[in-house]
C-alpha cells in the first residue's frame, strides 16, 4: 500500500520551519514592488490602470494637486521678497570680508554693493514685506509661506533649473512631477498627470527637466504647446469616424504588444502603448479642457489676458486652474522660459517687463483658486533655479545667487502669513533655517500624502529616493 504524502511536509524542526517560512519573503517583497510599479490595477478601475494605476498615499494628504510656479532665470529675492537695509548703508562699497567670497557664475564678487532701487510695503495681517514690482501676488501674503533662506548647489542655469526640478545638477535623475506620478498614479482618465506649460522659448536644458528618468517611460511629463494646439494631432481627420479609429488603435495595440512580449524590461512600450490610449480618450476630455472660451470676460480679465503683456502666462496660469479642477496632479508653469528672469545688465528692465507680464496672472489665479474653493487642496509654488547677487554686474545688473534666495508655497496644506528661515544682512547667504532644494522637494511630497524617504524605485540594485540620501520636510510650513 502506497503511503500518500502531504500536500505540505510538516516542518521537523524549528530550524527548518524558520527556513521555509522564510523563502515566502522575497514574494512578499516582490509583491510591494510591483505594486509600487503599479503592475496591479485597482479592482474598480479608477484612477487608470497599468503603470498609471491610482495609489494610496504614505498618509492623509494636505494637497491633491500641485502648480508649479518656474520663475525660469532666477528672480532677485533681494528686489521682490527680501529688503535688506544694510545694502543701503553699504552701497557702492565693496562687499565686507566678514560675509565671506563666493565663487560667482560671472567672476563678480569683488564688485560694490548695489542696494535695490524698489518700494516696499507691508501687506495682509501678516505684514510681509513685498516690493512694488508685485503688487497683485502682494494682496495674498496672508496665504504664503515665503520661504527666504532656500540654497542649491549649481551656478549656471542649465545644471541648477535641473536641479530644481530633479534634486540633482546632473541629469538622468527623475523630476518630482515623474515622483509624483510614480507614487500617486493618474486622479483622472483622459488627461496626463503631469503637464507642462512654457511661455516662449524652450526651457533650459529641455525635457530633461520634467522627465522620468531610470523610473517607467509613463511617468514622464506631457509638454503642451504655447501656441496653437496644446498637443499635436489631437483631433482625428474628419474622414476617419471612430470605429476607425478604435480598430486601428486596437491593431496596433495588438502588434505592440507581441513586439513586446520578449522584453519586458523596455519601459518605454509600455509608455507608448498608454500614451496610445491616452491620446485617444483625449480626443474628447483634452479639447473642452483647453478650451479658454467658455471662461467668463471676468475671469478672462482677472487673469491679463485682455492685456498684451500679461496674455501669455495669463492664459497659463487659467489653463493650469482648468487642468488641476479635472484631475491633473501636477501642473508647471515656466515663466520666462529660456532663463527670461536672467538679468545680468539691467536688471530694472529685465525685471520690470518679467513682473509685469507675471504678477496680475498670478494673483489672478490665486484669487480664482480662493474663490472656487480649490486653493486649500491645491499647492501653489513660486520661485526661480537661484536669486540674484547683492552686489552689481555690469553696473547695473545682479549675476547669479544659489546660496541664498527666496521661494513661496500658498494654499494645500500650507500656513499662510509667515517666514520662514533668512538670508544674512546683504541677502548673499542663506543664515537662519537654511532649506535646501531636497528640503523644499521633500515637503512637496509630504503635502501630497508621500514620504521621500519610502518612496522608493529598484534602480541597478539600488533603491532611490525622489530627494537621494537628503532632505528634511520642513513641517513649520504645514497648517
Amino acid at each position: 500500500m502506497i503511503k500518500k504524502q502531504p500536500h505540505i511536509l510538516p516542518a521537523t524542526s524549528r530550524r527548518e520551519f524558520l527556513f521555509r517560512a522564510g523563502s515566502g519573503f522575497g514574494s512578499v517583497a516582490l509583491a510591494y514592488l510591483l505594486q509600487q510599479d503599479g503592475f496591479f490595477a485597482r479592482a474598480d478601475g479608477a484612477g487608470g490602470s497599468g503603470f498609471l494605476a491610482a495609489k494610496e498615499p504614505h498618509h492623509p494628504p494636505k494637497a491633491k494637486s500641485v502648480i508649479w510656479l518656474f520663475m525660469e532665470g532666477g528672480p532677485s529675492h533681494l528686489d521682490l521678497f527680501d529688503p535688506k537695509p544694510e545694502l543701503e548703508r553699504l552701497a557702492g562699497q565693496p562687499m565686507p570680508e566678514s560675509f565671506g567670497r563666493p565663487i560667482t557664475a560671472m567672476g563678480t564678487a569683488n564688485n560694490t554693493l548695489m542696494p535695490s532701487k524698489r518700494s516696499w510695503k507691508q501687506y495682509g495681517e501678516s505684514g510681509i514685506w513685498v516690493s512694488d514690482w508685485y503688487p497683485h501676488v502682494a494682496q495674498h501674503v496672508d496665504d504664503m509661506a515665503v520661504f527666504r533662506s532656500c540654497w542649491a548647489n549649481g551656478l549656471n542655469h542649465v545644471g541648477s533649473v535641473c536641479q530644481m526640478n530633479t534634486g540633482s545638477i546632473l541629469a538622468g535623475r527623475p523630476s518630482v512631477g515623474a515622483w509624483t506620478t510614480y507614487g500617486l498614479g493618474t486622479a483622472n482618465e483622459n488627461l496626463p498627470t503631469f503637464v507642462i506649460l512654457t511661455d516662449e522659448k524652450q526651457v533650459v536644458g529641455g525635457p530633461k527637466n520634467w522627465s522620468s528618468g531610470f523610473l517607467p517611460a509613463a511617468y514622464q511629463g506631457t509638454l503642451f504647446r504655447h501656441e496653437g494646439a496644446p498637443i499635436f494631432h489631437l483631433a482625428p481627420p474628419e474622414a476617419i469616424t471612430d470605429t476607425q479609429q478604435r480598430s486601428k488603435l486596437d491593431f496596433l495595440g495588438t502588434l505592440n504588444r507581441f513586439f513586446a512580449a520578449d522584453k519586458a524590461e523596455d519601459s518605454e512600450l509600455d509608455a507608448r502603448l498608454n500614451s496610445y490610449e491616452l491620446a485617444y480618450r483625449m480626443q474628447s476630455a483634452a479639447p473642452e479642457a483647453v478650451d479658454l472660451s467658455k471662461e467668463s470676460e471676468a475671469t478672462r480679465k482677472l487673469y491679463g489676458l485682455d492685456d498684451e503683456a500679461t496674455e501669455k502666462f495669463g492664459r497659463n496660469c487659467l489653463l493650469a486652474r482648468r487642468l488641476v479642477e479635472r484631475g491633473v496632479r501636477f501642473v508647471q508653469l515656466y515663466s520666462g522660459s529660456g532663463s527670461g528672469w536672467d538679468a545680468h545688465k539691467d536688471i530694472e528692465g529685465n525685471h520690470s517687463k518679467m513682473c509685469k507680464s507675471s504678477d496680475k496672472p498670478i494673483g489672478g489665479l490665486l484669487t480664482d483658486l480662493k474663490a472656487r474653493g480649490l486653493l486649500d487642496t491645491t499647492l501653489v509654488v513660486w520661485g526661480g533655479e537661484f536669486g540674484r547677487t547683492p552686489f552689481n554686474e555690469k553696473g547695473k545688473g545682479r549675476d547669479h545667487n544659489p546660496w541664498g534666495f527666496t521661494i513661496w508655497m500658498a494654499g494645500g496644506g500650507i500656513k499662510g502669513g509667515q517666514y520662514i528661515g533668512s538670508t544674512d544682512e546683504i541677502g548673499l547667504r542663506a543664515a537662519d533655517r537654511p532649506c535646501h532644494v531636497h528640503d523644499v522637494h521633500a515637503t512637496i511630497l509630504h503635502l501630497l500624502g508621500l514620504n521621500h524617504f519610502a518612496l522608493n524605485y529598484l534602480h541597478n540594485g539600488r533603491f532611490e529616493r525622489p530627494t537621494i540620501n537628503a532632505g528634511e520636510v520642513i513641517e513649520q510650513a504645514f497648517a
